[in-house]
């Protein structure tokens, strides 16, 4: 795995001290990680007792929480304890006096709860504050009746209501208070001894949660668990999150060839098909809930997932709390993550986080070849198929020494009815003739945007010949796209 350099370190932590010199923060920490763990971290400011905090330094993650939620869920999911199809009335009595939105509406699944997709209003500011009530007390909240923005199961809304539901549902089942169940079954599994849902109970320091007001900071007192934590009661620490965000990343390991099966698939709190489908967008988030995002993004289980036309899927979540601001985010391809905290309301972290992500993503890809302008894919020729080299290899041939009968046995029916064989040869043939190619040259460049997909250049004196090819969904590995097109040297 290519780690990040000094120097984008370096520019990470001058990004975080620079957040605390302009006052959006009295102190901000971060850490690098990939999927082994905590690669670099940093801090600035005051953590309180006048010291710079650190990756052990204990503050609030706030909604990042929500994954941790959802994979106690799911844990108890695989355990064959509940259906993700299943009505929350079967767990929360309470639920069944709420008036549902149309004669037709479902009953808010499980699954719709995970998912965001239950109907009910975006809820931040009111779910931040519900944190220490009680079951009665939600069970009361639930008896007055509730308000819908949509029909259940039909759009996403980002709901902490719906994640506090979801922490009774684990609470019912497993017959025990949802903080003990996601700490015994979740949190010291993995080792994350730091990551607690009471101040009282961390190891570390614990920093104190400010508001601006004026030119001082008012510090806010933090409120104890109660049926809420499930929505963002827990505390960590840099070092703890990255563990955290590096073992749900590494369930993609092997997921590319070459194949591999992982290690101890079924270890831990969740295996790793549970992991990988936490990760995957399973309801589209309207671009209206993420302003400013140039990303398209969905939500999985417990988190979101943006799509990145170079890295491909980013997954990540945020963290907001009175007196505190959190994200985490991770590439999947790479297993290259950032954490970072800071305890200040509205902070928005998340935007350092961001661009600190963005140029460790930039920095480990450095070495590809930028000199060719085309729609932007992954330069991971290493990890397409055997099929796809073979293939490759037979292109070439045919490509220096045309047969007809040699493209029909290396290309699927359909190659020559979209675009006959003798055309192919005329269009091959012309462009050589622009670029002054050498058709048995050895590639200068690859790149590739799935395992069955390859596009490499061959030299010319005038320029390149670009190749494409992709292969049908056959284990014989034949090529069902073939384009060859001349790249000119710009004059």
């Amino acid at each position: 795995m290519t780690r990040p350099s000094a120097a984008v370190l370096d520019q990470i932590d001058a990004l975080h001290r620079q957040r605390v010199a302009d006052g959006i923060a009295p102190s901000s920490v971060w850490g690098v990680f990939d999927r082994d763990g905590l690669v670099a971290s940093g801090g600035a400011g005051d953590r309180g007792d006048g010291t710079a905090p650190d990756a052990d330094t204990v503050y609030r993650i706030a909604s990042c929480t929500k994954s941790v939620t959802a994979t106690t869920l799911l844990g108890l999911v695989r355990d064959g304890l509940l259906s993700l199809d299943a009505p929350v009335t079967d767990f929360v009595p309470a639920f069944r006096s709420v008036a549902l939105p149309t004669a037709d509406s479902p009953v808010p699944t499980v699954r719709m709860l995970l998912t965001m997709s239950a109907g009910f209003p975006t809820d931040d500011p009111w779910g931040d504050r519900q944190e220490s009530i009680s079951d009665d007390e939600l069970d009361d909240v639930l008896g007055a009746g509730l308000l819908f923005d949509s029909v259940p199961g039909t759009r996403f809304a980002y709901s902490n209501l719906g994640y506090a539901l979801l922490g009774r549902v684990v609470a019912v089942v497993a017959g025990a208070p949802f903080t003990s169940v996601a700490t015994q079954r979740v949190l010291r599994p993995l080792g994350l001894d730091d990551t607690v849902f009471a101040a009282a109970d961390a190891r570390g320091h614990v920093v104190t949660g400010y508001r601006p007001h004026g030119s001082a900071w008012e510090a806010l007192t933090t409120p104890g668990p109660g049926a809420f934590s499930p929505i963002g009661g827990l505390f960590s620490t840099v070092r703890d999150l990255a563990r955290w965000a590096s073992w749900l990343a590494s369930a993609f390991e092997g997921t590319v060839p070459p194949f591999s099966e992982p290690a101890a698939a079924n270890a831990g709190p969740l295996d790793t098909a549970g992991r990988r489908a936490m990760q995957q967008a399973m309801r589209m988030v309207p671009a209206e809930s993420l302003p400013g995002s140039t990303r398209a993004t969905g939500y999985g289980f417990g988190l979101f997932v943006e799509h990145d036309p170079v890295v491909g899927s980013i997954v990540s979540h945020s963290g907001g709390y009175p007196g505190f601001s959190a994200h985490m985010r991770w590439s999947v391809s790479t297993g290259l993550g950032v954490v970072a905290f800071e305890n200040a309301t509205q902070a928005k972290v998340s935007v350092a986080a961001t661009r600190a992500h963005d140029l460790v993503l930039a920095d480990v890809r450095s070495g590809a070849d930028t000199s060719i302008a085309h729609a932007p894919v992954a330069d991971a020729p290493e990890r397409v198929l055997p099929e796809t080299r073979a293939a490759q290899r037979a292109v070439q041939r045919l490509l220096a020494d045309w047969d007809d009968d040699r493209a029909a046995a290396i290309c699927t029916p359909n190659v020559p009815l979209d675009v006959p064989w003798d055309r192919r040869r005329a269009a091959l043939d012309a462009a050589v003739a622009v670029v002054g190619a050498d058709l048995r040259g050895t590639p200068v460049a690859e790149q590739s945007s799935t395992p069955t997909h390859l596009r490499w250049w061959l030299p010319g004196e005038h320029g390149r010949l670009r190749v494409e090819i992709r292969l049908a969904p056959l284990a014989a590995g034949l090529v069902q796209t073939l384009t060859v097109r001349a790249e000119p040297r710009p004059v």
